[in-house]
């Protein structure tokens, strides 16, 4: 560029470093004064460099906070973030949702905008693979340096366990399920919960405009006729959904039953514990084992980064449901919270918003519905529920001297359905 000045009669000059180009030894000078600057911006950058990797092995997120985070700054100077309402509610309960499969990513993210998420898609997307959030900071590959996750010291917002769900759901990692759309119109909250009795494919739903009105119905689609008046089936659904409220004065003997319940469903937890362990202990043999490989010089380094890579990867997802077994549970609070829900189930649903009834649904009735044109049935109802309506019926039996409580209920559901062993009066 100054060859090109100076054919153009332009002589270019530094102030502080006037240099006389006419003379042939000058552009040595030249040189250095080009050279110094640039090999101090490389030395500022190197030091930024290890700096920023020094604070991540540290555990200290840099840079600016994710969403549902804000930067603070301690008393020494130093950087960190914490969790910051409600963007970090919001962000929780999305990765509850798309790990429970209900919903796609798409539909999640449509949801967490009307909580009040603010950012495009590809935020939202960024923030559901980000390992900030149970913890974990990732620290790039470096020259030595292998990639790694660094154990964060800010709070998490969710749990390790949770997050690698997340993960499995977007990588296809977990098996795939019928998910549902969201629901805009509530006259149709259980649209997508629906079977149809004549083919089994899912019901779909619409409204139709009458002479004053719109009526709405569940109805099938590609040639099946199949439909159903939605006032219908959804006043069914409130009337089956009353079945399962329980007795306020057999409150006792409810949280008895479903406790002992509780701790003999868990009980295979203990051996799924000792599962998790013995696998542990198989993966960090394997690091094991390829480490003394290449310490004896019989597998390539990078054969060997690639392989205690993918085995690090395991070990850190079977640490983290190995950590989520090992969180005590407070069944005590959960039950008190369930049965106070039960009781008030047709208030919360008929008083709620189609999220909510669709909630509802979707917690009582884990399996797919169907509609006979006067009933619902179900293959399987929620255990809890199942278990009050098991003992209230044995309740009203002892009334009329038929039988006696049986002490000991099985949870499991029967192939029946919603109805019960004997048959019932709709008045």
């Amino acid at each position: 560029m100054i060859n090109t000045l100076r054919k153009l009669g332009v002589e270019p000059q530094a102030i502080e470093q006037p240099l006389d180009l006419s003379v042939p030894e000058n552009k040595m000078m030249l040189a250095f004064y080009l050279a110094a600057p640039e090999v101090e911006n490389d030395r500022r950058a190197l030091n930024v460099i290890a700096g920023m990797r020094r604070a991540k092995k540290e555990g200290r997120y840099m840079g600016l906070a994710p969403v549902g985070y804000v930067n603070k700054t301690d008393e020494l100077g130093r950087k960190y973030i914490i969790p910051e309402e409600p963007l970090a509610g919001i962000v929780r309960w999305s990765f509850e949702q798309v790990a429970e499969g209900t919903y796609n990513t798409e539909q999640v993210y449509k949801m967490a905008r009307e909580k009040g998420f603010k950012g495009a898609k590809s935020l939202f997307w960024t923030c559901i693979t980000n390992p900030v959030y149970c913890g974990k900071i990732f620290l790039e590959k470096y020259k030595d340096d292998e990639a790694q996750f660094i154990k964060a010291k800010h709070e998490p917002i969710i749990s390790e366990e949770l997050y690698y769900k997340v993960q499995d759901v977007l990588y296809g990692r977990k098996r795939n399920t019928y998910r549902l759309k969201v629901v805009s119109n509530a006259s149709l909250p259980l649209r997508g919960f629906l079977l149809c009795p004549e083919c089994g494919k899912i019901l779909t739903g619409s409204a139709s405009k009458g002479r004053n009105k719109y009526y709405s119905y569940y109805h099938c689609f590609d040639g099946c006729t199949c439909r159903f008046s939605a006032d219908a089936v959804n006043d069914c659904l409130i009337y089956e959904l009353k079945k399962y409220i329980p007795r306020p004065e057999a409150i006792d003997v409810y949280k008895v039953v479903l406790t002992e319940s509780w701790y003999s469903q868990t009980a295979p937890l203990l051996n799924d514990r000792k599962e998790l362990l013995a696998q542990v202990a198989q993966v960090e043999d394997k690091i094991a084992y390829i480490e003394e490989l290449v310490s004896s010089k019989q597998l390539a380094p990078a054969d060997f980064r690639d392989m205690k890579s993918k085995y690090a990867e395991q070990l850190e997802r079977l640490k983290a449901r190995l950590a989520a077994r090992e969180e005590d549970q407070d069944m005590p609070g959960l039950l008190d919270a369930g049965i106070e829900n039960l009781l008030k189930l047709d208030y919360i649903y008929q008083d709620g918003g189609i999220e909510k009834k669709r909630e509802v649904i979707g917690s009582m009735y884990p399996e797919k519905l169907t509609f006979d044109g006067e009933r619902l049935r179900t293959t399987r109802i929620n255990e809890a529920a199942q278990i009050i309506y098991t003992l209230d019926k044995a309740f009203g039996e002892n009334e009329k001297g038929q039988s006696e409580i049986i002490p000991a209920l099985s949870s499991q559901v029967g192939k029946t359905g919603f109805e019960p062993a004997t048959p019932t009066s709709r008045t």
